[in-house]
């Protein structure tokens, strides 16, 4: 992975807007991605003083320099979610169907469940539903059908850590019909303790590729005298079968090193949500070495920006 010299590319201070809860905001951060009418998109998790949660769309053309909206970006239908809702926050974005799909973290009185948007423009977010059990995150769906099924990968939270915040050390595939009621269908990888992917959790939604899917994730090592280091990894997923691991690098691409990812609201992180593939085949399949935009949250408080390629991630998946 190469970092962008100009990172981070969004902090709090490309935050501008007259909406009285988004001045002077605290962070801006883990955002989702995708290619949109010929630009770079993403969602902005945003943070304000009052640790209130908000998501602004940004827009580039060089997926460097960005025009981040100057208000939230609205949601609609959220009257029917059966649960006290307090945060929407990590969206990872799939275009399925000619229709962009938002999974988010729900945090609700009734704990963190998958929420579901769609939205056709990204002018407003429509809530599909509540589409996972409680202590759920990290879900992020695949762009096709899988013998008439829908896939997705998701990371159920049963590790309690410190302070009473529950993670997750396995990687879980789900399937549905529907989209809206989901099984399991096979675990994925579990974490590798005592090394640098103890804890994980899917980062993007995997990308195409003719040797597979590949799939960043994070991967958090807990045992550094309490101090979590979340890091990004990358795995290679078997083309009809998802859940089935082809290779898994045995390093990590990306570990905290710069200031902006060893200092801010939870030190020691990068947390990759979005991976963007510039150029695909006829297809659909990523050119092995076309760019990916990589799209990452540092330190829990601003948007940094990575370069790879895919044949350098699947050099990466077999390098032991």
């Amino acid at each position: 992975m190469i970092r962008h010299p100009a990172n981070p590319i969004l902090t709090r201070k490309d935050i501008v807007s007259p909406h009285p809860a988004l001045q002077d905001v605290s962070s801006v951060f883990n955002p989702g991605g995708t290619l949109f009418d010929g630009r770079i998109l993403l969602l902005l998790r945003v943070q304000n003083r009052a640790r209130e949660t908000f998501l602004l769309k940004a827009l580039s053309q060089d997926g460097i320099h960005f025009i981040v909206d100057a208000k939230p970006l609205p949601f609609i239908g959220l009257e029917r979610c059966p649960h006290r809702l307090y945060h929407i926050y990590d969206p990872r974005i799939t275009l399925l169907d000619g229709t962009y799909h938002v999974l988010c973290a729900l945090d609700t009185d009734q704990g963190c469940f998958l929420g579901w948007f769609t939205t056709p423009d990204f002018s407003a977010l429509e809530f599909q539903g509540i589409v996972s059990g409680p202590d759920v995150r990290n879900g992020v769906l695949f762009p096709k059908k899988f013998d008439g099924y829908y896939l997705r990968f998701e990371r159920p939270n049963l590790v309690a850590l410190n302070g009473g915040v529950k993670s997750g050390c396995t990687i879980v595939c789900g399937r549905s019909s529907d989209l809206r009621n989901w099984e399991t269908v096979a675990e994925v990888f579990s974490g590798r303790p005592h090394y640098w992917d103890e804890l994980i959790g899917s980062g993007p939604p995997p990308i195409k590729t003719r040797q597979g899917w590949l799939h960043l994730y994070h991967g958090v090592a807990t045992h550094f005298a309490g101090v979590n280091i979340y890091q990004m990894g990358v795995s290679l997923q078997d083309p009809m079968r998802p859940w089935l691991t082809l290779a898994r690098g045995k390093y990590n691409i990306l570990e905290p090193r710069e200031l902006y990812e060893l200092t801010g609201q939870v030190p020691n992180v990068v947390f990759p949500t979005a991976a963007i593939p510039l150029h695909t085949d006829p297809d659909g399949f990523a050119l092995p070495e076309t760019p990916i935009l990589v799209y990452y949250g540092a330190a829990d408080t601003c948007v940094c920006l990575a370069t790879t390629s895919p044949r350098e991630l699947l050099e990466h998946c077999n390098a032991q």
